[in-house]
């Protein structure tokens, strides 16, 4: 028998403190509802979590944003029903005007009414506001910030075609008809004179139908070709009507062909296609961060909605003729509002969508995360009910080995 080591009890002992250390951290767990409490808990497994749970405090702040984002074009939409409004009450003015039953002084207090109204849409423009940010005066639209007048074509960025991205489009355009013209006209107008091809007749700005003696009209014309003939010579000048074909956006691919206004193309191409461009700035375009990465957003573009940019800022009520002439403008006007309403729209419907994928991916993040950090609270349960009993054991045992030694003293009496 030994008593200077006494390998019981140091045995007892060293399986009572690890007793202890188990039943501190089932304490540990069971109080906090965590597994991991630190990193010695499981060390690949809080990497782990807390990743997920930066990913899941991104994904909620991405349905706040899309929410947000969804406010803003609430406010937008809400400013652009009231510019249909207007714009549906100066076509109704613009009908009244082109009756003949009105004098000119009823034109002349309607006209009144007009300009009042065509102020109220360049206001509404200028001053709806989200957050003090401007939504309608043209500060977030995509803007052509060069030249773009290859060829001699106007190009400008149609209202709800939300183009997101910077940099040069090539437009392709083709012919409308294919109308030749060759001779002189016989009957020279008494100064230049452009006709314009209706649909079935060549008319000057009057209405008057062209004098084609002394020339020679070929193929099939275009609605908007013109012949220009001089009245020095009555030589005349075809020039013909060109429509976009196709549209290539900066990383090559396909634009919708409603993307841009292309007007007043007057070169003359080889084979009747021409190749216009246009660099496009949509730095100003509203960014919609929709994710938890970089890089995860969406980007809107509102054209603007000021009465001159709608082209109703002169509307002239003041006679039957530009009566009927605002009438077109004013449809016109209407369109593009419609346009833009429907991009902004469209927009909505998808940052609704984007709300619910965001929350479903939310909730199988949090899923995931929580089989990693979470304790199971009925298993940890069990373990120290283990373990307290293991430590009240040891305890035990631990004063039974102390004891062993004092058996040496009765070899002593003997």
């Amino acid at each position: 028998m030994r008593i200077n080591h006494n390998i019981s009890s140091i045995n007892t002992n060293r399986l009572l403190g690890a007793n202890n250390k188990a039943t501190s951290k089932s304490l540990e767990k069971l109080s906090s509802g965590l597994a991991v409490n630190r990193a010695g808990d499981n060390a690949a497994g809080l990497a782990i979590s807390e990743k997920m749970r930066g990913q899941i405090r991104g994904l909620n702040q991405a349905t706040s944003n899309a929410n947000d984002g969804i406010s803003l074009i609430q406010t937008a939409e809400g400013g652009l029903n009231e510019t249909h409004s207007i714009l549906q009450r100066m076509r109704e003015l613009a009908v009244q005007s082109a009756n003949d039953t009105n004098t000119d002084s009823d034109r002349k207090e309607i006209q009144k009414e007009v300009d009042q109204l065509t102020k109220e849409i360049t206001r509404i423009a200028t001053d709806t506001e989200f957050n003090t940010k401007k939504l309608l005066d043209g500060n977030m639209a995509a803007k052509v910030t060069s030249d773009a007048t290859t060829n001699k074509a106007k190009i400008s960025v149609a209202a709800g075609s939300n183009l997101t991205a910077s940099g040069t489009y090539t437009i392709n355009m083709k012919e409308s008809g294919t109308a030749t013209v060759s001779g002189n006209a016989t009957n020279k107008p008494a100064v230049d004179t452009t006709y314009t091809y209706d649909g079935s007749a060549w008319k000057d700005e009057y209405g008057a139908t062209m004098d084609a003696t002394g020339l020679t009209l070929g193929g099939t014309a275009a609605k908007g070709d013109t012949i220009k003939i001089a009245h020095a010579d009555g030589a005349a000048t075809l020039t013909k009507v060109y429509e976009i074909d196709s549209i290539s956006g900066p990383d090559g691919g396909k634009v919708s062909n409603s993307a841009f206004n292309v007007s007043d193309v007057t070169a003359t191409f080889n084979a009747g296609k021409a190749t216009v461009t246009a660099v496009v700035d949509t730095t100003n375009a509203l960014t919609f961060h929709i994710g938890a990465n970089e890089g995860q957003n969406t980007r809107l573009t509102v054209q603007s909605m000021k009465a001159e940019d709608l082209g109703v800022s002169n509307i002239d009520l003041t006679s039957q003729a530009t009566s009927e002439t605002a009438i077109t403008t004013i449809d016109i006007a209407i369109n593009t509002v419609s346009a833009q309403r429907a991009a902004l729209g469209a927009m909505q419907n998808r940052l609704e969508h984007t709300i619910n994928n965001l929350g479903t991916s939310s909730e199988n993040l949090s899923a995931a995360e929580s089989q990693i950090r979470d304790v199971d609270m009925a298993e940890e349960m069990s373990q120290f009910t283990k373990n307290n009993i293991l430590v009240q054991a040891a305890t035990s045992m631990l004063a039974q080995a102390n004891q062993q030694p004092q058996s040496v003293l009765s070899l002593l009496q003997g």
